[in-house]
């Protein structure tokens, strides 16, 4: 089931239309939202479990539940055996931290080795340097002496208990470093920053345009630049190999689209929402929603100048929002269902549609990053995300790929 959020926004969404020339008023309208953590339910033929695994929206640290699957087949041995361990710490601590993404950034760290000690002084399988050891635990197990190996005994070295420091530790970055990724709209995404945090230090993400230095930024030289960008690369691999996507909720929707055969065009058809133009991909699209869905309940509007935002698709006719509910508030469940049901579909035939990518209920989901499913979306420096709007609440946008 998808959470629903049900709060009146401060803003309203003016519908676009050719002959709005202005860019309409954003508030920022702060809410906040909790839904409970990861539930995991493993499927009797044991290759699969479906996980519901966090994301963060916003810069807010309450999450909501987002719909993953961990594929067990393709785990580490050993984070097979300590999986359930795994899921009640993120449950307890980071509901937001996907599982395969914590899979994922130990086996880069430490393959799964809980006795690992790298040469920088790094120890257990999230490779915790003294310091950070020290920061995670607080009053708890303690640190180990500068400038030595922590002794046999020594709790870093469990696997359990380390976890069960380090994870919240790496949370509290992911949390802090995902409100700088929304004020500043940097590309990164969040657990990507979370990785470069690890490896680099958060500085790292704060001091580069992306959120990966470039050789020169955030003190960091062509070899750093290189080995975060392989660290982070690695990392986003394994996690996708980790993930096994759920099916898409189409119970209801509509029968497979025809396919777009009609290649690149300009913005050279007409576009029934405004006065304006779409090109020949984004005009099939409207038209196979039209044909699947009928006339949608809320309306639509594609083509816009968005002189906010002109690298925008809009102004391209390669885009169109699908209004779900009253603009400017956040929708009601069966709202919520419905736009999740176009979204979804959208999603599932995006090779025939030509979908570049979909946004709805705070989530991106892109044609080129189809095997991290709906990730965050941070508003990308323009939008608020937070609200009703900004974080398309309120309607379904989708882009074509020309």
């Amino acid at each position: 089931m998808i959470p629903v959020i049900t709060k009146t926004a401060k803003t309203v969404w003016q519908v676009r239309q050719a002959r709005r020339t202005g860019r309409s008023a954003w508030s920022a309208g702060p809410w906040k939202w909790i839904v409970p953590g990861v539930v995991v339910a493993l499927v009797a033929a044991g290759c699969v479990a479906t996980a519901f695994v966090s994301a963060i929206v916003g810069g807010d640290q309450e999450a909501e539940a987002v719909e993953g699957a961990v594929n067990l087949g393709a785990l580490p041995p050993a984070a097979l055996e300590l999986l359930p361990d795994v899921q009640r710490i993120l449950a307890a601590s980071c509901p937001e931290l996907p599982t395969p993404w914590l899979v994922a950034e130990i086996e880069v760290e430490s393959s799964w080795n809980p006795r690992a000690y790298s040469s920088a002084g790094a120890a257990g399988l999230t490779q915790m340097l003294r310091g950070s050891w020290g920061e995670a635990t607080g009053s708890g197990p303690g640190n180990w002496p500068a400038g030595s190996r922590p002794s046999d005994s020594h709790p870093v070295w469990e696997p359990v208990t380390h976890l069960e420091y380090a994870v919240p530790w790496m949370c509290t970055n992911l949390r802090s470093i995902t409100q700088h990724l929304v004020v500043t709209g940097k590309t990164i995404t969040p657990l990507q920053a979370m990785a470069v945090c690890h490896i680099a230090g958060c500085s790292r993400v704060t001091g580069s345009a992306t959120g990966i230095p470039a050789p020169g930024e955030a003190g960091c030289g062509e070899q750093c630049s290189s080995e975060v960008q392989s660290y982070v690369d690695r990392i986003t691999a394994l996690a996708a190999q980790y993930t096994v996507a759920t099916g898409p909720r189409l119970e209801g929707a509509p029968p497979r689209p025809a396919a777009y055969t009609g290649g690149a065009t300009g913005c050279d058809f007409e576009d029934p929402s405004s006065t304006g133009c779409l090109t020949g991909a984004a005009a099939h699209v409207v038209a196979q929603i039209e044909a699947g869905f009928g006339r949608w309940t809320w309306g639509f509007a594609c083509w816009d100048r968005h002189e906010w935002n002109p690298t925008s698709d809009h102004p391209r006719g390669r885009a169109c929002d699908y209004a779900v509910g009253r603009l400017g508030a956040f929708p009601d469940e069966p709202e919520v269902t419905a736009g999740w049901l176009l979204a979804e579909w959208l999603r599932a035939y995006s090779a025939e549609l030509q979908v570049k990518y979909v946004i709805f209920q705070g989530k991106i989901w892109q044609a080129r990053l189809a095997a991290a499913g709906w990730t965050p979306y941070n508003g990308g420096g323009v939008y608020d995300p937070t609200d009703a709007t900004g974080g398309h609440y309120d309607h379904v946008h989708v882009s074509t790929t020309q």
